[in-house]
């Protein structure tokens, strides 16, 4: 009896082992069915829905359109003028804002399809912009994008200073001067980012003086009425390592006439040429012998009815350092070099000086008398016929040519040596 009874236990234990193992296959089935419906629950017909199926219901629930915003979120660096735009496909943009780490919001257009939307003002340098956008498809549903990026600092950034001005009209010596406020060494990216062109057909070509600075001439003046076209597309070019310009603008200037007047220091006159023709010759004092005039082609470059000449600016000082001349109001004076050649009205000279002795520091003097004010003095013609940019040539003196980088000078290389200057 008693190995009976211990016979039944065991089979009693074996059956209730059997029966929790089979509720656990049969929990575990229930965890790991894959054939509930979407929301855990069975569809109403009975039929279980696949995974597949549910992520074809999500899908069809989200929207189709992608949107693109430029630049990537969390761009530095970015331009101020190209690089934020948004775009979406498979669907049209309902709404961009663009704003500023300051809050402002900047103004942007919507293109017609309403495919892409770009600012319509100039970005900030070293500024933080936030870009949300909305867009629908073609069901109506919306995508959202967010992104936030900083546009390039000034500390990596360079400009280009330029002349002439645009709208202006100029002498046919007047170059294309473009001043770079940082140096630069990747001449030929920045070089091609520059294109300038005349109505004329004329060739230009760029010539590098230093790193800093980049003027564009013709083989030959510039034709008297053409239009000169500078185009700056520098914005994000790399000028030097991790410094990018920011600059995307169109200049126009026209030249005007073909004036070219000539300074003959022995003869101690200036011939001015129109076109070909000569149409007046005035007596001038030139340098005197201890302080030549420079000679070679110069160019006009700024102009002022009156201005102070300081000879301690150039160099011209006496035993105390003071100026040896200090002249408040110097009439009808237009700049020839950046050294501080000037051709300008003279009254604190005689009459009897002009046309017979050279007697300056270095500048050309034309008769004038003290204020300007008298319109038939020769130096208030001279001044009133001229352009910057016209040329004034100065031949016979005793000095040196003038350095073609002094001042807009750049004539005074051959179209040889201008060329071989180029980056291109």
């Amino acid at each position: 009896m008693e190995k009976r009874v211990m016979t039944d236990s065991k089979r009693r234990r074996g059956l209730v082992a059997a029966s929790a193992l089979l509720s656990g296959v049969l929990l575990l089935t229930a965890c790991n069915d894959g054939d509930k419906s979407a929301d855990g629950g069975s569809n109403s017909n009975g039929d279980k829905t696949s995974q597949a199926q549910v992520d074809q219901a999500a899908a069809e629930k989200t929207s189709q359109a992608r949107i693109t915003i430029s630049p990537k979120n969390g761009a530095i660096n970015a331009s101020i003028n190209n690089d934020a735009k948004v775009t979406v496909t498979d669907g049209t943009l309902t709404q961009v804002t663009m704003t500023s780490a300051e809050g402002k919001t900047i103004k942007g257009e919507m293109s017609a399809d309403a495919k892409s939307w770009q600012p319509t003002e100039q970005l900030e340098r070293a500024t933080t912009y936030k870009i949300a956008a909305t867009a629908k498809d073609a069901e109506g549903r919306e995508a959202h994008e967010n992104a936030s990026f900083t546009t390039v600092s000034k500390a990596n950034s360079f400009i280009g200073n330029f002349t002439p001005e645009d709208g202006s009209t100029v002498g046919v010596g007047m170059p294309v001067s473009i001043t770079f406020n940082k140096p630069i060494t990747n001449r030929k990216a920045v070089q091609s980012g520059i294109e300038v062109t005349s109505s004329s057909g004329q060739e230009v070509v760029g010539h590098w003086f230093h790193s800093q600075r980049l003027d564009f001439r013709p083989d030959q003046y510039w034709a008297e009425g053409s239009t000169v076209t500078l185009k700056l597309k520098l914005d994000g070019v790399e000028g030097s390592d991790g410094v990018f310009g920011v600059q995307q603008k169109t200049v126009t200037f026209k030249i005007g006439r073909n004036q070219v007047s000539t300074v003959d220091v022995n003869a101690k006159t200036m011939t001015i040429q129109r076109n070909g023709k000569t149409i007046k010759t005035i007596p001038i004092s030139a340098g005197s012998p201890e302080n030549p005039t420079y000679n070679g082609q110069m160019v006009i470059s700024e102009k002022f009815k009156e201005t102070r000449m300081n000879g301690a600016t150039v160099g011209f000082t006496d035993d105390d350092g003071k100026g040896e001349y200090d002249i408040k109001d110097v009439p009808h004076a237009m700049r020839l070099s950046t050294s501080g050649t000037f051709i300008h009205g003279n009254y604190w000279g005689s009459d009897s000086v002009f046309g017979n002795v050279n007697t300056s520091h270095g500048c050309v003097g034309l008769n004038d008398v003290k204020g300007a004010g008298d319109p038939n003095q020769p130096a208030a013609w001279f001044y009133d016929n001229s352009l910057i940019g016209d040329v004034v040539i100065v031949k016979n003196s005793k000095d040196k040519t003038i350095k073609p980088d002094n001042g807009l000078n750049g004539w005074n290389l051959s179209w040889a040596d201008w060329k071989a200057g180029s980056a291109l």
